[in-house]
């Protein structure tokens, strides 16, 4: 008897805890996650933002304009990245166009967004290489040196990174934020605790209360 009041009471303990939890106060394990092994960030005393996303993600698409406005936002109290997700076993022309953007100092906020749109509005999915030649022709970007770029050593190795770095992170499912090398949340995680969000603009605003939380909390754990 005594032990089943044990179990009764410690399930009751965690109902409390996960009926408090909100993306205003956010609890580890439920609105975000703490990593088992922290990983390496080089922002100095600025935090490091890292969004795991797919280009060919209508949720990544939909969360991108609340979350380039925070960027904005934070100024610089952070130092946000980008990282264009792998699929194991699966060749991502989208991916490797991300990356040579990047490699050729054109990836901004507009060009990030021009893809986005002609992958989700003009509905050009860009799944071969040639529809990425084509695209990246059409914004003036020299042909022959973005598919050399494009094939080259460095967007392969980014590729592998990528993999990599969504091993490290226990990336499997995206849109999702790292926050300074400790940290992950999605928009989706930040509605776990309340379950009150209805719209995918609701989980937005939920997401960017937890981000506020945890950039503020590894602030205070750099000092």
């Amino acid at each position: 008897m005594q032990f089943m009041k044990f179990v009764v009471g410690a399930l009751m303990l965690s109902v409390a805890a996960l009926s408090s939890a909100s993306p205003a106060d956010p609890k580890n394990g439920v609105e975000y996650k703490t990593l088992p092994t922290p990983q390496a960030v080089d922002s100095g005393k600025k935090v490091e933002v890292i969004e795991f996303f797919d280009y060919a993600c209508p949720h990544c698409f939909a969360f991108d304009p609340t979350l380039t406005a925070w960027v904005k936002k934070q100024g610089d109290a952070i130092v946000f990245k980008r990282m264009h997700i792998s699929r194991s076993g699966t060749d991502l022309p989208q991916q490797k166009l991300f990356f040579t953007l990047s490699a050729m100092g054109l990836l901004n906020d507009a060009m990030h967004t021009k893809v986005f749109t002609e992958m989700h509005v003009n509905r050009n999915r860009m799944n071969r290489d040639e529809m990425a030649f084509d695209f990246a022709a059409k914004q003036g970007v020299d042909r022959q040196k973005f598919i050399e770029i494009y094939r080259g050593l460095g967007v392969g190795g980014s590729v592998r990174r990528a993999t990599s770095m969504m091993d490290a992170y226990g990336v499997d499912s995206w849109p999702m934020l790292a926050i300074d090398g400790k940290y992950v949340t999605s928009p989706t995680m930040a509605n776990e605790g309340t379950k009150a969000a209805t719209t995918e603009a609701e989980l937005h605003a939920e997401a960017v209360q937890v981000m506020d939380f945890l950039v503020a909390k590894a602030k205070a754990e750099k000092k």
